[in-house]
């Protein structure tokens, strides 16, 4: 290679193949759109799989990082139905393995970026397009690859090399709103989400409680079978965040009041995603010179596959290109041959369980699916 290898998009899958080319003595260099590692916050809790996501972290030399940073109690998981009746409490002992830990995005992306050289990821270069070898930056400014990985997520700029597929939405809206310091302001909330996750799912919509490691909880409210244009019609008020609590409690009207007061405990931090996926099994030919990672490649359900898969991507190639360093598209295409086989298989589950969400009655299916028989 006589340049660096070329990666847009410091996210998780993008550090991950960063690190690894770095442990190898490959040089890479990121291009990232924010102006800064702490531009903008990273969202909530991730829970690392021990055979995907935490292999990794193994392969990238960081697993004991991570063990610093991981909570065991995030493991824990209660599921309800909508009337109060809890189907399932798992709590997890303090000496469980740590099979799937939650983590705070933030906090993983920061161990990743902190294991690179400082001069790795160039912060405020947002990408507009790449033809033929160069990259173009909004800013008018352009740079040459030799090898360009698009890590750069769902709306991925760098994907047209390969594709024409594009996201599109599977009839899930969701908003999603925080609780600070949950165990200060609302003690007996606290005490009921518990540790780890809490769901509550219904026909047709859920309710789903995080704990974070900041002390606050995330609740995420989906609606399903629901328009890509449903949030115009819903009725919720987004510039008005008292009212659009008071409307989000109406739509979980005849729900246990438990469960609306943590609708109301929320602060005004009120944001709606509309939930798109790539199509399952996607696939390219095989290009030199380009490919894909992450959400860019393979945009799933947030059912808990999507940071799992990115890290194992970021991992995989990174090991791939280090064995095979003077045949760089032979490397890229081993990557890719057993990345489509294994993203598809995620991507299928992950649809599977999108599905049961939004079938009527999904608390059982969802009990059922996680212990059949």
């Amino acid at each position: 290679m006589n340049r660096p290898i070329t990666i847009v998009g410091a996210g998780l899958g993008g550090l991950a193949l960063a690190r690894m080319l770095h442990v190898n003595g490959i040089d890479a260099v990121v291009y990232e759109r924010d102006s800064s590692r702490d531009a903008r916050g990273q969202g909530g809790m991730l829970d690392l799989h021990s055979g995907t996501g935490q292999r990794a972290l193994r392969e990238a030399g960081l697993i004991e990082q991570f063990h610093a940073v991981a909570r065991r109690a995030g493991q824990d998981m209660r599921l309800l139905q909508p009337d109060g009746t809890l189907l399932l409490q798992e709590d997890t002992p303090d000496d469980a393995p740590l099979e799937r830990p939650e983590v705070d995005r933030a906090d993983l992306r920061e161990l990743l970026l902190d294991s690179l050289p400082g001069h790795t990821v160039r912060w405020g270069c947002a990408v507009e397009s790449a033809d033929d070898g160069r990259l173009y930056f909004a800013d008018g400014s352009s740079a040459p690859y030799d090898l360009l990985v698009g890590a750069d997520g769902a709306n991925s700029r760098v994907r047209a090399q390969l594709t024409d597929a594009r996201p599109t939405h599977i009839g899930q809206n969701v908003v999603e709103l925080v609780i600070p310091d949950i165990d200060r302001t609302h003690p007996d909330l606290a005490a009921m989400v518990g540790r780890g996750n809490y769901w509550v799912l219904g026909d047709g919509q859920s309710l789903a409680a995080q704990r974070n490691g900041d002390g606050c909880v995330r609740v995420g409210l989906s609606f399903y079978n629901t328009a890509e244009d449903w949030f115009a019609t819903s009725g919720i008020p987004f510039g008005d965040p008292a009212a659009a609590r008071a409307r989000l409690i109406d739509l979980f009207a005849g729900w246990d009041p438990r469960f609306t007061a943590l609708i109301a405990a929320c602060d005004d931090t009120i944001l709606p995603r509309s939930i798109t996926t790539l199509p399952v099994g996607l696939t390219w030919p095989s290009t030199p010179g380009v490919t894909l990672l992450g959400d860019a490649a393979h945009l799933m359900p947030p059912v808990g596959q999507g940071a799992n898969m990115a890290l194992l991507d970021g991992a995989l190639l990174g090991l791939a290109l280090a064995a095979c360093p003077d045949d760089i598209p032979a490397a890229v295409e081993e990557y890719e041959r057993e990345m489509f086989e294994r993203t598809s298989a995620a991507g299928r589950q992950s649809a599977h369980i999108k599905e049961l969400l939004a079938s009527p009655n999904a608390a059982r299916h969802i009990l059922a699916f996680f212990q059949p028989g």
